[in-house]
C-alpha cells in the first residue's frame, strides 16, 4: 500500500538514492489557494539541522507537475516530484548482503526477494519528504476553516519540557531540536552533541496540538479520529507508540480523577480526552504524543546478518542522524494535517 486517506488520497513513489521521490495528491478540492512559501517552509523544516542532523543535505525544491493553475487548486490530481541530488550511494556497497539490526532490511527481502540496499530504499525516511508535501496541502485546505496543526519536540532521551512549562508551539521551527522551550533545547543539543561523540543515537517523544476542529469529525465505531490518527502515526519510520489526551497515564487514574468535569457551555474543565470522546472530536483542542525509536544506524561496531546466514561484524558507514524526532516534528505534523483534513472532507459528504 502507497496510498493513505479515502477522500483525501495521498500516492508516493521513489527510493532514498533513486533519481527522484514525489506523490500524487488525489481528492483535493477545486479553487484553494496554494500558498507555495508554506510548502518550502514545511519543506525547509523536515531537513536536518546543521546543529544536530546527518551530512546529508537535499534542496527538497519541489516541482509541481499538475492540479495548481494560477495560484489555486484545479480538482484534478496535483502530481509533484522533488529530485534527490545528495545521494551518496557508495558509502552502502559494503551492506548489499547484509542486514543491518533494527532495519526493515531483511523484512523487506523475505517479503519481496529483492532489495535495495542503498540507504533503506522505498524503507528509508526519504519517503517522508513525499508526506510532508501532501500535509502541507492539506494545511492550506484546513487553514479554509480555521484549524490549525502544530507540532513539536517534548522530550528527548531523558529530557523534557518541564510540566507546566510555558511555551508557543508555533515557535518550534526556529529551534534546533524543534523544542519551544529554550532551555530544554539547549540541554537537547548537549545530549545530542554528545550522543553522536559515543558513535551512539536516542530517542524521544513528540507533541503535537490541533486547534480549530469542530464538534462532529470522526465515526463512534471502527471510523474514529484517533484511531485513524494512531494509523497515520505509526506509520511513520521509526513511531513506536501513540497517546491520546491522558494516554497511558488514564490506566494509573480513577475514574473519578480521569472524568472530564463540564462547564456549562459544553467545553471541559481540563480536556483530559484530548479533544475526542467516542471518536468523535468535541470541538476542543486535540492534542497527542508520539514516540520515536533511537535510529538504528549507528557509527559502533555490531553484528549485521549476512545473507549467508552468518554474522559480520562491521561498522555502517553513511550519513545518519543522531536522533530522528526534530525532523519526524514535521512529518507528524503533516500525517496530522493529511488525516484531518479527510475527515474535514468526509464531515463534509454526510451533510450532502
Amino acid at each position: 500500500m502507497n496510498t493513505f486517506g479515502r477522500i483525501l488520497r495521498l500516492s508516493s513513489f521513489g527510493e532514498s538514492h533513486g533519481a527522484a521521490v514525489g506523490g500524487m495528491i488525489d481528492g483535493f478540492p477545486a479553487g484553494v489557494p496554494i500558498d507555495m512559501d508554506l510548502l518550502q517552509t514545511d519543506l525547509r523544516n523536515r531537513r536536518p539541522s546543521q546543529k544536530v542532523g546527518s551530512g546529508r543535505q537535499e534542496s527538497d525544491r519541489i516541482e509541481i507537475l499538475s492540479g495548481v493553475h494560477q495560484g489555486k487548486s484545479t480538482g484534478t490530481p496535483i502530481g509533484f516530484i522533488i529530485r534527490n541530488q545528495d545521494a551518496h550511494s557508495a558509502d552502502y556497497q559494503a551492506l548489499e548482503q547484509m542486514f543491518r539490526p533494527s532495519h526493515a532490511d531483511d523484512t523487506y527481502f523475505r517479503k519481496y526477494g529483492i532489495r535495495d540496499a542503498q540507504g533503506g530504499g522505498r524503507a528509508s525516511a526519504r519517503e517522508t519528504v513525499v508526506r510532508v508535501v501532501g500535509g502541507a496541502f492539506a494545511k492550506m485546505l484546513l487553514y479554509t476553516q480555521d484549524v490549525q496543526v502544530n507540532a513539536y519536540t517534548l522530550s528527548i532521551g531523558n529530557i523534557s519540557i518541564p510540566d507546566g512549562s510555558s511555551i508557543s508551539v508555533a515557535e518550534a521551527p526556529s529551534f534546533a531540536s524543534r523544542c519551544p522551550h529554550k532551555a530544554t533545547d539547549l540541554a537537547i543539543q548537549k545530549l545530542l552533541k554528545e550522543t553522536r561523540e559515543q558513535k551512539d543515537s536516542v530517542g524521544g517523544v513528540v507533541s503535537c496540538i490541533v486547534t480549530g476542529i469542530p464538534a462532529g469529525w470522526g465515526e463512534p465505531a471502527y471510523d474514529k479520529l484517533s484511531a485513524r490518527l494512531a494509523y497515520a502515526m505509526m506509520g511513520i519510520n521509526a513511531a513506536r507508540g501513540f497517546e491520546i489526551g491522558c494516554g497511558f497515564e488514564a490506566s494509573r487514574m480513577k475514574g473519578s480523577q480521569h472524568n472530564d468535569r463540564w462547564r456549562s457551555d459544553g467545553t471541559t474543565e481540563e480536556n483530559l480526552c484530548g479533544g475526542v470522546r467516542g471518536g468523535i472530536s468535541t470541538g476542543e483542542p486535540l492534542y497527542f504524543r508520539v514516540a520515536f525509536k533511537p535510529i538504528p544506524s549507528i557509527a559502533q561496531e555490531q553484528d549485521l546478518l549476512g545473507e549467508d546466514g552468518k554474522l559480520h561484524r562491521m561498522e555502517i558507514s553513511g550519513r545518519h542522524d543522531v536522533c530522528c524526532v526534530p525532523r519526524a516534528v514535521s512529518v507528524v505534523e503533516a500525517m496530522t494535517a493529511l488525516c484531518v483534513a479527510d475527515f474535514m472532507l468526509l464531515a463534509r459528504c454526510s451533510k450532502r
